[in-house]
């Protein structure tokens, strides 16, 4: 017997939609009186609000953009979105998890895209 939960299924979405997302179930809470906000929740809500930069349909754009790049995956496009890396260096970190790194061209690339939302 396990009490883990089953995972029926998986999708990347950005910090903008996060942000979407809550602010719809922040709307649904308050319309209940008696219902309160779990902290968790309030957490969430407040991380999203401080660190969600662009709106939900930019931040959509930017990542199918990103994806057309032949050297950017899922995972590198939507924190490519989330942090909206200025400069090689912080581009860098977004790629430090792959075995593989990115020459100059490549890194300049991908900044030309993000300095179009950011």
């Amino acid at each position: 017997m396990t009490i883990f939960k089953e995972k029926l299924d998986e999708e990347f979405v950005t910090v903008s939609e996060v942000k979407e997302l809550l602010a719809e179930v922040e709307a649904e809470r308050a319309a209940d009186v008696d219902r309160e906000m779990r902290y968790e929740l309030a957490r969430a809500i407040e991380h999203a609000n401080t660190f969600a930069v662009l709106d939900a349909d930019e931040s959509r754009d930017l990542v199918e953009e990103l994806l057309e790049l032949d050297q950017v995956d899922d995972v590198a496009a939507f924190k490519i979105a989330d942090l909206l890396p200025q400069d090689r260096d912080e581009l860098r970190s977004v790629f430090a998890h792959g075995r593989y790194s990115l020459d100059g061209d490549e890194l300049d690339e991908i900044l030309n895209v993000v300095a179009k939302y950011a």
